[in-house]
């Protein structure tokens, strides 16, 4: 049960955070195509608080401090499988704890940067360092899944760490393209997509319903641990490993259709006329164009 609930946690939050930045990113380029520049967190726009202005960053904090503790604390369950604590288990929620708490001082460090003068960092440098981390956490969700004993597990961490390979790339290219419009929607995407796919490996290792037929729980491992959802045959685990590629570009279609929907609304919601699209000139203008016409041709009669 902690499982779904912690899952369902990182979900809500990634997803927040990606809609609220795909947001954030659209209404900025719309406002003022010239000036845009890419930002790695934008405050509040409807506060005039200070504090209400970094509400977003706030929450942000918390919900990583929570999870940091949630995988620190976990990595010492006992598996009942070998009478113990399971090493790779251990140390592969360590991991995830470290990469936590690496995003975690980031969020500190940016919000220092914002409030205070104390780290006058440039915006380039905090998606250098966010995209470091991104990939940290790649090679974390990559590396477990290759010692996973549960194929599903490994399945999910896998294309989890795609995800934040993509992440990373965007957060590259707008460290040294901050005025690139689509590599900050992409890092808005992909943060909306893995905030997805957390919901979907929670349902898919921890929810009777959702675990593909031919695979399941043991029932002696309560917590959920390594190894708990398990495949009875070669058959079954590869059905259960198709089903999980064909749900994940599911997803993808899901979040193309969230970034163009979320760019019609917030177009339509700043007020911004297609470009290049015809409008007539006023009468006034339509006839001292026709006045200066007829005098331009006595002229050269």
């Amino acid at each position: 049960m902690a499982g779904i609930i912690y899952q369902l946690l990182a979900s809500s939050t990634l997803l927040s955070l990606g809609l609220y930045h795909l947001i954030c990113t659209i209404r900025n380029f719309l406002k003022s195509p010239q000036s845009y520049s890419a930002k790695p967190f934008y405050p509040f726009p409807f506060s005039s608080n200070l504090r209400l202005k970094h509400l977003p960053l706030y929450l942000l904090m918390l919900c990583l401090f929570i999870a940091f503790l949630h995988q620190s604390f976990i990595s010492s369950d006992p598996d009942p499988l070998v009478k113990g604590r399971t090493p790779v288990y251990h140390f592969i929620t360590l991991n995830s704890a470290a990469v936590l708490f690496l995003f975690l001082i980031l969020s500190l460090s940016f919000f220092l940067s914002e409030s205070t003068s104390l780290l006058p960092l440039p915006p380039d440098l905090f998606f250098a360092f966010a995209s470091a981390l991104f990939f940290l956490h790649y090679s974390v969700s990559d590396g477990a899944a290759s010692v996973q004993t549960s194929d599903l597990q490994a399945k999910c961490d896998s294309l989890s760490a795609r995800v934040s390979a993509l992440a990373s790339l965007m957060c590259l290219i707008l460290s040294c393209q901050p005025k690139l419009f689509i590599a900050e929607v992409g890092l808005g995407a992909a943060l909306c997509l893995q905030g997805l796919w957390v919901l979907q490996t929670g349902l898919s290792l921890y929810v009777e319903a959702f675990i593909p037929e031919g695979c399941h729980k043991l029932l002696d491992v309560v917590s959920g641990v390594e190894g708990s959802t398990k495949c009875d045959l070669d058959e079954s685990r590869l059905r259960a490993v198709a089903i999980l590629d064909l749900v994940f570009v599911v997803h993808v279609m899901f979040v193309i259709i969230i970034v163009m929907l979320t760019y019609a609304v917030v177009a339509k919601s700043v007020g911004v006329r297609r470009l290049g699209s015809y409008e007539p000139l006023p009468a006034n203008a339509s006839d001292s164009n026709h006045i200066q016409m007829k005098a331009l041709a006595g002229t050269q009669a």
